[in-house]
């Protein structure tokens, strides 16, 4: 069963709105770290289709999703990328958010993107679009890390519904190296089975 449009919408203007109020990072880790560097190319093609989420930073737009959390990505005719995003909620329930990707104005590489989930007509606003850089991807796109400047936001996405321990282990070494607190990384439920 599906949510209403209306909370949908809600729930990312909130979540755009207190972009600025969680941290994966500690003040000295923040301060320390290096900018944050993307992957140097993605094929947004290649990068399209299901996306299975792994862990993230935990924050309060996606504090509702128990479990089954994914993103599909799908290259439009008109080289639009809209981004469907789904997760199971308490009640078993499915809650659905749709959204549009953008590449960065002026990026050439395919990896810094923004996001946008309130309604196309409030488009123009600078403030409905969150960053989406992806940090770290598997040569093969069978996996990837996306974050965006600050470090407030990390997510760790898979086209499975788990992922390889030995590669989720040296993809969490890496992304500690680039300044992330992953032991604040929470691991999703890859089925319905939280209550």
């Amino acid at each position: 069963m599906l949510i209403t449009t209306t909370r949908l919408i809600l729930i990312p203007l909130i979540a755009l709105i207190t972009l600025g109020l969680s941290s994966g990072l500690s003040p000295a880790v923040a301060r320390e770290a290096a900018p944050l560097k993307t992957v140097e190319r993605v094929d947004l093609k290649r990068y399209s289709g299901k996306w299975h989420q792994i862990a993230l930073l935990p924050n309060r737009f996606q504090a509702q999703c128990l479990s089954d959390t994914t993103a599909t990505y799908t290259l439009q005719a008109d080289g639009k990328i809209e981004v469907k995003n789904r997760c199971v909620i308490e009640g078993g329930k499915t809650e659905e958010v749709i959204g549009a990707v953008k590449p960065l104005s002026g990026d050439t590489t395919g990896a810094k993107l923004k996001v946008r989930f309130a309604p196309a007509w409030l488009a123009w606003l600078p403030q409905v679009w969150g960053n989406y850089w992806v940090i770290d991807l598997d040569p093969d796109y069978q996996y990837a890390a996306v974050s965006e400047p600050d470090r407030k936001f990390l997510w760790i996405l898979s086209r499975t519904p788990t992922m390889d321990a030995a590669k989720y282990s040296a993809l969490l070494a890496r992304l500690s190296a680039m300044g992330f607190d992953t032991t604040k990384l929470v691991v999703t439920p890859p089925t319905s089975s939280k209550s």
